[in-house]
């Protein structure tokens, strides 16, 4: 099964849970909230890297987007600043028609309102009218980031809902999608005692949900 479709039916939770099983659960962006979209995504980083620019310098509006490939998520890492944006309804567009999975941004976005008409993907830390141009420049591509205090490598797997985002690290997919679908296993069968009237306790019982926790690779 694609390892990508698990991620995106199961959810961030789902995933958040194997991790932990793999003891590798401190990859969530704590701090990212979800500005326009609907969907869950999952996809590879697509990795940028925005510095201030220094005084007097210049430096013009992001145009990377033309080389992001079909399918990656975008992840721009500018250092938590909320003073400045560096992404809008311009860039969201391209995204889009070029089938871009979506956005994360440590930093700000603005354009909200257009964005969500066009029904694109897009998480950061807040909104803010401000443009980046001329206060940040972009300083690298595709390089090694860390964004809310997690390190990011270009090909990892970012994964975002309406529950935040997190990442999976590119070494640890398979056997993730593989606890993924423990995880959602034992929840379906949860929800089917449930619906027969089994109580909560009983049915976690019953499905071992509370031992898949202490499972270790």
């Amino acid at each position: 099964m694609d390892v990508l479709k698990t991620f995106r039916e199961h959810g961030t939770s789902a995933v958040s849970d194997a991790l932990d099983m793999l003891g590798c659960g401190d990859t969530g962006l704590l701090g990212l909230c979800r500005m326009s979209g609907s969907d869950a995504v999952a996809g590879p980083a697509y990795t940028l890297r925005y510095v201030p620019v220094e005084p007097g310098e210049s430096a013009p509006a992001g145009e990377f987007v033309d080389g992001v490939p079909e399918g990656a998520v975008v992840l721009v890492a500018n250092d938590g600043r909320t003073h400045c944006t560096v992404w809008g309804d311009l860039l969201s567009a391209t995204a889009a028609r070029r089938g871009v999975a979506g956005t994360v941004i440590d930093g700000a976005c603005r354009d909200v309102g257009a964005i969500r008409r066009l029904g694109y993907p897009l998480w950061s830390r807040t909104a803010y009218m401000k443009s980046g141009k001329h206060r940040v420049r972009l300083e690298a591509t595709q390089r090694p980031v860390t964004v809310f205090g997690v390190r990011v490598e270009p090909g990892d797997i970012v994964v975002a809902d309406d529950a935040g985002g997190l990442v999976v690290p590119v070494g640890l997919v398979e056997r993730t999608a593989d606890r993924v679908r423990q995880v959602g296993e034992a929840e379906e069968a949860i929800r089917a005692h449930l619906a027969a009237g089994v109580s909560l306790r009983e049915a976690r019982r019953r499905t071992g949900y509370n031992t898949l926790g202490l499972v270790r690779p």
